[in-house]
């Protein structure tokens, strides 16, 4: 029997469905690599890809054929992305040259991002030289500029000359690409190798840096820097220019931590950076705007009909849009998805929506095959997908949706009516969009980010059309009408004031636990279905099938036995201790910058991921700044039942605690309690030396943790102390000190680790919690040698990431996890094996 027409349009459909998901699914199979194989690998998989193409459009079976070019396509994607990622890997910075004084000359190639300390940007390298000599360096690194960590201190006069575009010579020193490691956590590392930044720095200031030419390249940047300026020297609240300038300029680093804040706790975040939403609704005023003023010219259209005029223009405006705004990641991915569209629409392509979708994904992963695994990639995408698969099937093409004038000649209605209709249909469009949006990726949402804000969909009902329609219209045009800026900063500030009251009080933020993969899958699945437009009675399948990421099960250790997680946290302390009921933070790590610290960088989100609602005692070993650094952003963002230290009473954050109502007590020894069948013991400092003038790493908390039996294994958690104090507890608690794991003192500085102490503690496990190439040399090599002499096995946080245990399961790797070898990819940092 002959194959009809819809037969064979839909064996063209899935053959077209298979070759568009071929490049992603070749992209992401080369993302999961450990290490690179050779270039030689990748060749001959590029080189096999084209044979299977090839054969497939010689040969005659068409099934046959659909398949081997879908698996040729996918192995020419796996064998490019690896030779790409091959030649991006090469360009590294020698180890030799690490932490080196280098002479380099080059551009400033990105718009400097203040910070509370300082600047950071993006630098060409042009040359660069070593004790005279020219090395290689990588041709773009990303470079810090700093004045000082005190509150008072302020930007150089050199500091505040520098501009996009500049040409410079600096003395630097470089280090290889080395973030932070935590389960859960954000890849800074993989964020640098997808923007080509193969080496991070610091500028010194001696010799003094030298401006070369204050117009040397980039124009754009520089436009984008004058416009800066002029929003900073127009708008004299700098809540309002901050958010003008990172809607007008794309940059986020003018918003302050506050405000962050509350567009995080109002569910708005995404609409104050430069995102797909702004460039595609951007894409979309622009198209209705050129369609319609198409329409007045005759010879215009003649030579272009007005629905492609309208579609290009669109396409071209949002290229202008995402260049000026600093070309981001996502700003690039949302121009590829809509040049994609723009292609499909204009050869005539009518593809369903799925496949539109599936093909513009190809194009990014095409040009940016890493973006595959930035959530910003997956949200962009669901949020069309499911607009789309809820009906509205014109949303990739807004440009499209402009109407004809002789399309409403047929039923003429009053004005009035006509401009009521177009309010009404806008309003309840805007209200079942918001709706579709909500539901829809919330699960995707908590997926990324874990927790979702439960007043989002009124936040957003109001701040999207404010923001997308009238506030960033308003900052661009306010570079020709600076007086625009005003009405534009007055209307930001009205929208701060809805938010801040919208999401005041303690329960706007909801947050789960990371699910299991499974619970995710059913999540997202349930989540599509709920929107769909499908009888009530098939939708309400979804509530079981979400259900298990909203109340994610839990992987608690049994009575007896506890969890413990030394953080990866930089140069500083940070640990947790789990047992079946109960969670101890010991240390909430080091304070970055006057307004950035460890708690908001690194704990509550890895909290939020393990399920942690709260937590039952908050231990501060002593007020050094490397281990309460964190201690604030806690205790205002989580219930604390208990605040224990060797801090003075008069210390900010006693206080802070005493405001908050959480009790505060001092940290003695003697001090025991059990939670769970698990011990814990104070062994340090004496009740009497709190009123003593000693130094604050001699009385840090020391902290022992022990299981039920002695099987189920112990952890002593020693803060900075030294010397002195190991003398102390090995001739006053020498038959406490024994235990399976220690985290190490003062971070394996030369003042701690005796031989004597360490032959008390016998520790099968040492963990140093040290910065990666920090200042002070932590670890020393002659700690490190003393527990090599013991067989004692060192574990340092640059080289593991953050370190997992249960006790009572051992401490070998089959029962510890290094988060850098659990989630190692090719682009993470390694140690040198020569070092």
């Amino acid at each position: 029997m002959p194959a009809t027409r819809a037969d064979l349009a839909a064996n063209t459909g899935w053959r077209l469905a298979m070759w568009a998901a071929a490049w992603p699914v070749g992209a992401a199979l080369q993302l999961q690599e450990v290490a690179l194989k050779s270039m030689a690998v990748y060749a001959a998989c590029i080189a096999i890809a084209v044979l299977l193409v090839v054969l497939a459009i010689l040969g005659r079976r068409h099934a046959v054929a659909g398949i081997s070019v879908a698996l040729g396509l996918a192995l020419l994607s796996f064998g490019v992305t690896g030779g790409r990622a091959t030649v991006r890997l090469a360009e590294a910075l020698p180890a030799a040259l690490e932490a080196r004084d280098l002479q380099v000359t080059g551009i400033v190639a990105s718009l400097p991002q203040r910070t509370s300390n300082g600047l950071r940007f993006r630098f060409e390298v042009e040359q660069a030289r070593f004790s005279g000599a020219a090395v290689s360096v990588p041709s773009v690194v990303s470079l810090g500029w700093y004045h000082g960590f005190d509150d008072d201190a302020t930007p150089s006069a050199a500091q505040r000359q520098l501009r996009a575009g500049q040409r410079w010579s600096f003395t630097v020193r470089l280090r290889q690409p080395h973030g932070l490691a935590n389960p859960h956590g954000f890849d800074q590392e993989l964020r640098w190798f997808e923007e080509g930044v193969r080496a991070t720095g610091s500028v010194r200031d001696a010799p003094a840096p030298r401006l070369i030419d204050p117009a040397a390249a980039h124009p754009v940047e520089r436009l984008r820097q004058r416009m800066r300026d002029a929003i900073d020297a127009a708008v004299p609240e700098p809540r309002a220019a901050g958010v003008l300038t990172a809607l007008a300029v794309g940059d986020q680093s003018a918003i302050e931590r506050e405000d962050w804040e509350l567009f995080r706790r109002s569910g708005v975040a995404h609409l104050v950076s430069v995102s797909g939403v702004h460039i595609t609704m951007f894409a979309w005023l622009a198209g209705l705007a050129i369609g319609a003023a198409w329409r007045r010219s005759v010879r215009a259209m003649a030579w272009v009909p007005a629905p492609s005029a309208a579609l290009w223009g669109g396409l071209i405006v949002a290229l202008a849009y995402a260049v000026f705004s600093g070309w981001g990641v996502p700003a690039q991915r949302t121009v590829w998805m809509l040049a994609a569209v723009t292609l499909l629409r204009s050869a005539g392509l009518r593809w369903p929506w799925p496949l539109v979708l599936l093909t513009a994904a190809s194009v990014v992963t095409v040009i940016d095959p890493w973006a595959l695994l930035q959530p910003g990639f997956w949200l962009s995408f669901a949020a069309v997908g499911l607009l789309m698969a809820s009906g509205d099937a014109s949303v990739l093409s807004p440009t499209m949706a402009s109407r004809d004038p002789q399309d409403s000649a047929a039923m003429p209605l009053p004005w009035w009516r006509q401009a009521f209709g177009r309010l009404r249909a806008a309003v309840t469009g805007g209200v079942r969009t918001q709706v579709v949006a909500t539901v829809g990726l919330t699960p995707l949402t908590l997926l990324f980010f874990q927790q979702v804000s439960l007043v989002g969909f009124a936040g957003n009902l109001v701040a999207i059309p404010l923001i997308t329609l009238l506030i960033t219209p308003l900052a661009l045009l306010g570079c020709i009408v600076p007086l625009l800026w005003s009405a534009a900063a007055a209307t930001v500030t009205m929208l701060t004031a809805w938010l801040g009251w919208l999401a005041e009080g303690p329960g706007v933020l909801w947050s789960v636990g990371a699910a299991p993969w499974w619970a995710q899958a059913a999540g997202l699945f349930g989540a599509v279905l709920l929107v769909m437009p499908l009888p009530w009675r098939l939708r309400l399948l979804a509530v079981p099938l979400v259900w298990p990421m909203l109340l994610p099960p839990r992987d608690l250790p049994p009575v007896g036995q506890f969890d413990l997680v030394a953080v990866d946290v930089g140069q500083g302390t940070a640990v947790l201790v789990r047992t079946r009921h109960h969670l101890l933070v010991y240390d909430s790590g080091p304070q970055y910058a006057p307004e950035v610290d460890a708690g908001q960088r690194v704990l509550l989100p890895l909290l939020r991921a393990r399920g942690e609602q709260r937590i039952d005692t908050l231990m501060l070993s002593h007020r050094d700044t490397d281990h309460v650094g964190g201690a604030s952003t806690l205790l205002h963002n989580l219930p604390i039942a208990e605040l224990t230290s060797s801090i003075e009473d008069a210390h900010p954050l006693r206080l802070q605690a005493q405001r908050l109502g959480i009790p505060a007590r001092r940290c003695e020894a003697g001090q025991r309690w059990e939670w769970d069948g698990v011990h814990f013991e104070v062994l340090h400092p004496a009740a009497g030396d709190h009123a003593l003038a000693l130094r604050s790493n001699a009385i840090s908390c020391v902290l022992r943790v022990r299981g039920a039996s002695a099987s189920d294994g112990s952890v002593l958690l020693t803060g900075d102390i030294e010397r002195e104090q190991e003398i102390r507890l090995l001739r006053e608690r020498p038959d406490a000190l024994r235990s399976t794991v220690l985290i190490v003192p003062h971070h394996g500085s030369k003042t701690s680790s005796t031989a004597a102490f360490l032959d008390a503690v016998a520790p099968q496990v040492a963990v140093f919690q040290a910065g990666h190439l920090n200042r002070y040399g932590h670890p020393a090599q002659e700690v490190l040698a003393r527990y090599r002499q013991r067989a004692i096995a060192p574990i340092d946080s640059p080289s593991c990431g953050a370190w997992s245990w249960r006790s009572g399961s051992g401490t070998g790797l089959p029962h510890s996890v290094c988060q850098r070898v659990e989630a190692r990819r090719y682009w993470h940092w390694q140690p040198d094996p020569q070092s």
